[in-house]
């Protein structure tokens, strides 16, 4: 007979043991893997810890593609150029240049790695995206590009026998001891209850937080815990403000809000409105292929003057046959849906996507935090400015993610701090839970009706009054973690009184030099202006 009492007291028991690794990776997309594979190769053992299965994460959803520089008629030189301009003022032009020089490196990894990228003829295949000068988009079995780079790096970490995946294990929050990160509090999916791991370090590659929105491209786990508990712990977050939103996730009722990859206008689709016009001429000179902030606030006017809840996706130009082989899984869904994109006109709306700011690093990963590192859309780099250059995600995740991994493994070899002693587990526990349904779903409205892709100071302080409302109820660490990241898009968005890139204000609708500066967030202080993000002076507090 199962003595319960005594099943209690060794659950009880396990609870307070804390684990001990010697690095910890938060996530499992492209910029996690990368980095623990790079740790790993320099002799540690990393523990990858994942909200759900290994390989849920924004990149397995990543339909467009990954930039890089390799056809014959491009050059790093004009990536640069092309993600320069396309942030608006607001890249950091030496992670620019990490990113298109190194990004060539690494992608030809990949492909020794076995990435079977779209070939015609043995030679890979590059397709074109808005706001890129030439063809350098590759992709994997048409549209399916992310899910063929996590195989591959899944495949390739398989052969680490140092690296440790502890699959539906939630990160709720960092232990810092001494001014330092040595680990982190997690819900063990075994005991379901939390547990302290210990290590060296921790690498943030917990994706994004485009769940905050009511509509959104992301999938469930992008609840941006990653950004609150940096934030909580007392890291930097920078250029919150700027959310890019995706000009066309399918908008039928009762079917998701499923990305309708950029690649499908760049092969030569065209947006219309319900009336059957098409209108993108009509607001920027490259029509569809203009900049994603450009495109949805064009498709938010037309909807607001036609009275329509979305705009179509017109296809049918190109035939079914070409379709069906360059965007599979697309055709496919929308085929479920009762939508054959070669003959129907798709209706499509905007949808929160993708978010250029994070927490703030140097060009390694280093956070301003001692022993944090941060890569892929979580962080902040410098990268992408004030908007994203379209199929620029999936190639920051893999440089930064390397380069992370890198800086961390090279900190420990010079000798940084070992392991941080015991933290009671009281200094680290607040309220337990899961999310509460409510919370989300008032914080997700509330972010798109008045944090969203058209703003206004008036909007974003009655956003700002709500958040503080909700703010005094008893909340789950996940809920805290939820309205924390809304809290500090809002207030950045409420701080910066113009619109550049991503972020809109209809009181400020214009770009204002003065404003030519980045929005810096730490815990317990006010928004504060940086005219140029020293990362640097990130790398030196580290």
């Amino acid at each position: 007979m199962i003595d319960i009492s005594a099943v209690g007291k060794i659950l009880a028991a396990v609870e307070q043991m804390a684990l001990v690794t010697d690095f910890i990776v938060i996530g499992s997309g492209i910029a996690g893997l990368r980095a623990a594979i790079e740790i790993a190769r320099a002799g540690a053992q990393v523990t990858v810890l994942t909200k759900e299965r290994a390989e849920e994460s924004n990149t397995e959803y990543a339909q467009g593609g990954i930039a890089v520089a390799l056809s014959e008629d491009d050059e790093v030189e004009l990536h640069e150029e092309d993600t320069l301009r396309a942030g608006a003022g607001l890249c950091d032009p030496e992670a620019v240049r990490v990113l298109v020089e190194d990004g060539v490196r690494y992608i030809q990894e990949l492909i020794d790695w076995g990435a079977e990228f779209d070939r015609e003829g043995g030679r890979l295949v590059f397709t074109q995206e808005a706001a890129h000068s030439r063809r350098r988009i590759l992709h994997a079995h048409g549209d399916s590009t992310g899910r063929e780079i996590v195989r591959t790096l899944l495949v390739r970490a398989g052969e680490e026998a140092n690296i440790i995946f502890l699959p539906h294990a939630a990160t709720e929050s960092l232990i810092v001891a001494d001014g330092r990160c040595c680990g982190v509090l997690f819900r063990d999916p075994l005991v379901r209850a939390p547990r302290e791991l210990h290590g060296r370090a921790v690498i943030l590659a917990s994706g994004g937080a485009g769940q905050i929105y009511q509509h959104t491209t992301n999938p469930e786990v992008a609840t941006g815990d990653g950004m609150a508990m940096a934030y909580e712990a007392g890291a930097e977050l920078a250029d919150m403000e700027f959310v890019q939103f995706h000009p066309t996730a399918l908008s039928i009722a009762g079917a998701p809000r499923f990305l309708l990859s950029e690649a499908m206008r760049g092969e030569g689709g065209v947006l219309r409105n319900v009336e059957g016009e098409r209108f993108m001429p009509r607001y920027h000179e490259r029509a569809e292929l203009a900049p994603r902030d450009i495109v949805s606030r064009a498709i938010v006017a037309e909807m607001d003057r036609t009275g329509a809840q979305f705009v179509y996706l017109d296809m049918t130009g190109l035939g079914e046959r070409f379709l069906r082989q360059r965007f599979p899984k697309i055709f496919e869904t929308c085929l479920r849906y009762g939508l054959n994109v070669a003959r129907d006109l798709i209706p499509v709306a905007p949808a929160a996507h993708y978010f250029m700011g994070g927490v703030r690093t140097d060009l390694d990963g280093r956070t301003t935090l001692p022993g944090l590192y941060a890569a892929g859309e979580v962080a902040c780099t410098g990268v992408h400015g004030a908007n994203r250059l379209a199929s620029n995600s999936l190639l920051e995740g893999l440089v930064f993610g390397a380069r992370a991994g890198g800086a961390a493994a090279r900190d420990w070899a010079r000798g940084e701090p070992s392991i941080c002693g015991q933290v009671k587990m009281e200094d680290v526990r607040e309220a337990r839970g899961r999310m509460g349904f409510a919370v989300r779903k008032r914080v997700r409205r509330v972010m798109w009706e008045r944090v969203g892709i058209i703003r206004t100071r008036e909007s974003l302080l009655r956003a700002l009054d709500e958040f503080e409302r909700i703010a005094q109820a008893q909340l789950s660490r996940a809920s805290r973690n939820f309205l924390t990241v809304a809290q500090l898009v809002a207030r950045a968005a409420l701080w910066r009184e113009e619109s550049r890139g991503a972020h809109f204000r209809r009181d400020f609708p214009h770009s204002d030099d003065r404003w030519r500066a980045h929005s810096v967030q730490r815990k317990g202080e006010a928004v504060k202006t940086v005219e140029t993000i020293d990362f640097g002076e990130a790398r030196s507090r580290a």
